[in-house]
């Protein structure tokens, strides 16, 4: 497994311009032994082949990472905040912390059992400046120990863009980015205008781009945050999905 990954990633990172050493490489390869083992007695994920995890998975994660080191510069400091909501099997949030060390990351999630396998992961690679969050995004964004308090907040496949909205945005500074990955998203991109507005962001950007090695549609959507979040927002749980903004 580890040679097909290595070389995988590896290429890849050096068509981007990511380049990730000996040690980085050999901790994703310990990271997709411990999701094939793990994914035997809990579903993390249908991709258990050694080329679908470092392309879908490892790649498809790593194409945030530029867009995390603007956001450092931005910033002006390499130890942004970073949370990625309803991160499940860790992606892309552990991938994009072995690419960038420096980050501080949570890992945000509803199921405590994913939350445990990600905690044995942090552990495993000695991923500093790590922490675990048991809850779901409605909830955790009415808390006053994360809301408002990150430099970026990502999530990956996890609702459509307008709800993705009300799911992440309120975690953001006023002056940081809410970063979505996404397939094809016109027309969410479309739905999605009146909630980010609401939600006291504005829409920045949307690259699209080829997953590399795939014909898979990806897209990025960078959204600033502007202006506080209103307090009735995140509405309760389940609300967002059935009715969004």
């Amino acid at each position: 497994m580890s040679e097909i990954i290595k070389t995988i990633v590896g290429n890849y990172s050096s068509e981007v311009g990511l380049e990730l050493n000996e040690e980085q490489l050999q901790k994703l390869c310990v990271y997709a032994s411990m999701l094939v083992k793990t994914n035997e007695v809990m579903n993390l994920t249908n991709i258990t082949d050694d080329e679908g995890i470092a392309v879908r998975h490892f790649v498809d994660s790593l194409t945030l990472v530029p867009y995390l080191k603007a956001e450092q510069e931005k910033a002006g400091y390499k130890d942004i905040s970073v949370i990625d909501v309803g991160t499940g099997a860790g992606f892309p949030g552990i991938v994009v912390k072995i690419a960038l060390p420096e980050i501080k990351l949570t890992l945000l999630d509803s199921l405590q059992k994913r939350l445990s396998f990600l905690d044995e992961v942090c552990s495993t690679l000695e991923l500093k400046d790590t922490v675990t969050v048991h809850g779901r995004a409605e909830d955790a964004g009415k808390d006053s120990k994360l809301r408002g308090k990150f430099d970026v907040s990502c999530a990956r496949a996890v609702a459509n863009l307008p709800v993705l909205c009300e799911y992440c945005l309120p975690f953001v500074k006023q002056g940081g980015a809410f970063l979505a990955m996404k397939g094809n998203v016109d027309e969410e991109e479309k739905a999605s205008a009146k909630a980010v507005s609401v939600l006291g962001g504005v829409r920045e950007k949307t690259d699209r781009f080829l997953l590399p090695g795939t014909d898979m549609n990806r897209s990025i959507v960078v959204v600033r945050k502007i202006r506080p979040t209103p307090s009735q927002y995140p509405r309760q749980a389940g609300k967002p999905s059935k009715n969004p903004l």
